[in-house]
């Protein structure tokens, strides 16, 4: 399905977003009722886990999902939302379509039911997102080696950075000093995907805490 933009500029909040995000996960059909159990919007993308019964009580039988114990389902689907002079417009997929946005917090992907197939292109989506939320947060202080080197715009590369955070106005911003120049660099979070911490920033500031724990295993 292509992109579907609401020209009467009825979605003007996040509220007005999450609304409609549950209207769409909302629907009948003869044999079938489908409701929003939750939905989470990350970044400008709604991740949702919708319920579906039959509407005679009996259990359902699907070709993608293992029925859950109480006869039902749960599936995932992706919203990619998009603003375009000021009217609201969406693009919805359901996980087993292969949508290529693959952040869902782990809270929506706990609710979805099992799938038949571990070959699917639900089970694949399900796996990446799971490897986005493996993605580590680092503390300011925290010294990592990424994965692999990262090439910056000048040319020149690097891999061993420190996490810090520079001021921009009010706000503090991400970022991270690099080893071998000290220059700060701002890193994607998938560009942290299988770093390792080299050395942490609790540890190397709190040598009393450290004492103490070392005391505690005497």
């Amino acid at each position: 399905m292509g992109w579907l933009f609401y020209t009467d500029r009825r979605v003007k909040s996040y509220a007005d977003e999450k609304a409609e995000i549950t209207r769409l996960c909302t629907f009948d059909t003869d044999t079938r009722e489908t409701r929003l159990v939750k939905a989470c919007k990350v970044g400008s993308t709604w991740y949702a886990a919708a319920k579906v019964t039959s509407r005679d009580g009996s259990p359902l039988e699907d070709a993608t999902y293992v029925t859950d114990a109480d006869g039902s389902i749960i599936f995932g689907a992706v919203f990619l939302t998009r603003c375009d002079d000021g009217c609201w417009g969406y693009k919805d997929m359901e996980e087993s379509a292969g949508p290529v946005d693959s952040r869902a917090p782990l809270s929506i992907l706990a609710l979805l039911s099992d799938l038949k197939d571990p070959d699917s292109y639900a089970h694949a989506w399900r796996q990446r997102c799971r490897d986005w939320a493996a993605i580590p947060d680092y503390e300011e202080g925290d010294k990592i080696r990424l994965a692999s080197p990262v090439t910056l715009t000048d040319g020149s590369t690097c891999q061993i950075v420190t996490a810090t955070y520079y001021r921009r106005g009010r706000q503090k911003r991400r970022c991270y000093r690099i080893e071998e120049t000290g220059g700060l660099v701002r890193l994607s979070k998938g560009s942290l995907a299988g770093s390792i911490l080299l050395s942490s920033a609790k540890g190397a500031t709190s040598p009393v805490l450290a004492e103490f724990v070392a005391g505690q295993g005497a």
